[in-house]
């Protein structure tokens, strides 16, 4: 019996620190955001009109907007794969992001990352740990596994230039486009 009330003071514990966080990102942000990257390349037509009335057309079209990417914070201690409180409040955000009927459509992939603390063979090995972890959550959330698919990208394509770098060790979400 006394195992059984520890593990519920356990769970108590964690579900009460997941509330707390507040998340940057909220989930109608993520739906705006996603649901607009949806545009999946340019549109191709004709113009009308002169030469320079076509180009600044072209121009206003092919400026950038004003988000390149969505951070949400989902980032790792070292050589750990647990979410702390600031990574479930913001997952939690996500997972309701993905329930909406403008995003009930699209596929995400979780890539985990790492700093390069560790062989590239384990730091791979991590990554992967935590692209599952994310999507262990989402998926206890409520989203289809089949919506979710986590790799490992091991030291990949830092966030900071230095490799060691906290920065480094994160997941991250995209669109799945094949």
């Amino acid at each position: 019996m006394r195992w059984g009330s520890s593990a519920f003071v356990l769970a108590v514990v964690f579900f009460s620190t997941h509330a707390s966080a507040d998340p940057v990102q909220k989930s109608e942000d993520i739906v705006k955001f996603f649901a607009g990257a949806a545009d999946l390349g340019k549109s191709r037509g004709i113009c009308v009109g002169t030469e320079e009335e076509c180009k600044s057309k072209t121009k206003a079209k092919d400026a950038p907007g004003e988000k390149s990417s969505l951070d949400m914070r989902i980032n790792f201690g070292l050589d750990s794969a647990a979410l702390d409180t600031v990574a479930r409040a913001e997952l939690d955000e996500f997972a309701k992001a993905l329930k909406d009927s403008r995003l009930s459509t699209f596929s995400f992939v979780v890539e985990g990352y790492t700093d390069a603390t560790g062989t590239v063979h384990y730091n791979e090995g991590l990554s992967q740990r935590r692209a599952k972890s994310v999507a262990a959550f989402l998926t206890a959330n409520g989203i289809e596994p089949a919506r979710i698919n986590a790799i490992g990208m091991g030291e990949k394509n830092p966030r900071s230039p230095n490799p060691y770098d906290p920065l480094n060790r994160r997941v991250e979400m995209r669109i799945k486009t094949q």
